[in-house]
C-alpha cells in the first residue's frame, strides 16, 4: 500500500495498481476481530447484515454483482418515490414498476443467499461459543426477511405506504439476523460478556467458512481481544486459535499469562513510546 499526504492513497499488487477493491479480496484475504465487534450483537440489524454481505463477496466475488445491482435499484427506487411527492402519474407509474423488476429479482437472490449463509453459519457459531465459554448454552443464527411471499408483490402491496413515505419500506435492507443465546434474543437478553463472546464466535465460524471454501487460512487479526474477555475465556481463546497465520494485540493482558495458557508466538513485538522492540520467537 502507498500512502500519501494528499489522500490519493493505492494498494498495488506486484506493482500494479488494483482498479477495483474488491480485486484485493483474492490477493489478500483476512479475518478481523476487535473490541468495535461487540455491536454485531448489541448494535442494530444493519450492522449484522453487513457481516453476512462482507463474508458472501469474500467466499465468492461474483456475490458483489448481486449485492451492487440490489443497491443500485433500491437506491433509483428510492429517488423514484422521493421525487413524486406521494403522486405517480402515468411516466414515473412505468419507470417505478421497472425498479420494482430489477430490485425484486436482485433482492430475493440477496435474500436467498444470506438465508443459505446464515443457516450454515449456525452450527459453527455454537461450536465456537461453547469452546471460549465453556458453557453450553444453545446458540442460533437465524435469518427474518421483511416480507412474506415474493419480493416483487410485496412491492405492490407496499406501494401506497412507500409512496406516502418516500422509501423503499420492505426488502434486504430491512431484513434482521437473529442471534439467540437459549432461545432469546442475545441483543436483549445476554449479559455484557456473553456478547463479546457471541460477537467473538460469529467472526471465529466466518474465519473457519472462508478456510473451509478457499481451501487456505486468511489472515486472522486479533485486536487487543484479550482486553475483553475474562482470563478463563481469554485461555480458551489461545487454545481454541485456528490454523494459519494470526496476528494478536494487546495492550494489558500480561505475555506470560498467554504463553501458559498455551500461546506459542513466531514473534513478539513490544511498542513503546517512539520504539519498536523485538523479542526472541517463543516457539518450543
Amino acid at each position: 500500500a502507498e500512502i500519501s499526504r494528499n489522500g490519493r492513497n493505492r494498494v498495488l499488487v506486484d506493482r500494479q495498481k488494483l482498479r477495483r477493491s474488491s480485486d484485493l479480496f483474492a490477493a489478500l484475504r483476512v479475518s478481523v476481530f476487535s473490541p468495535d465487534d461487540l455491536a454485531i450483537v448489541k448494535g442494530g440489524p444493519s450492522i449484522r447484515r453487513r457481516l453476512v454481505d462482507d463474508l458472501l463477496v469474500a467466499l465468492h466475488p461474483r456475490n458483489q454483482g448481486v449485492r451492487g445491482d440490489w443497491e443500485r435499484a433500491l437506491r433509483q427506487r428510492n429517488a423514484l418515490l422521493r421525487s413524486v411527492g406521494g403522486r405517480l402519474d402515468e411516466s414515473a407509474e412505468i419507470t417505478l414498476e421497472v425498479w420494482d423488476q430489477k430490485a425484486s429479482v436482485a433482492g430475493e437472490e440477496l435474500a436467498r443467499l444470506r438465508e443459505d449463509l446464515v443457516a450454515k453459519l449456525s452450527p459453527g457459531v455454537q461450536q465456537a461459543y461453547v469452546d471460549l465459554a465453556g458453557q453450553g448454552e444453545y446458540v442460533q443464527l437465524g435469518y427474518t426477511r421483511s416480507w412474506r411471499g415474493d419480493l416483487a408483490g410485496a412491492f405492490g402491496e407496499s406501494r401506497r405506504d412507500d409512496l406516502r413515505r418516500g422509501v423503499t419500506t420492505v426488502g434486504p435492507h430491512r431484513d434482521e439476523v437473529v442471534v439467540e443465546l437459549d432461545g432469546m434474543p442475545a441483543r436483549t437478553h445476554a449479559s455484557q460478556g456473553e456478547q463479546r463472546c457471541l460477537a467473538l464466535a460469529l467472526r471465529l465460524a466466518a474465519h473457519r467458512e472462508l478456510t473451509s471454501e478457499l481451501g487456505s487460512a486468511p489472515v486472522l487479526l486479533l485486536d487487543d481481544v484479550f482486553s475483553e474477555l475474562d482470563p478463563l475465556r481469554a485461555r480458551a481463546l489461545v487454545r481454541s486459535l485456528p490454523e494459519g497465520q494470526s496476528f494478536l494485540t494487546t495492550a494489558g493482558e500480561p505475555l506470560d499469562t498467554l504463553l501458559e495458557a498455551g500461546l506459542r508466538p513466531e514473534a513478539v513485538l513490544e511498542v513503546r513510546p517512539g520504539e519498536l522492540l523485538s523479542e526472541p520467537s517463543h516457539q518450543q
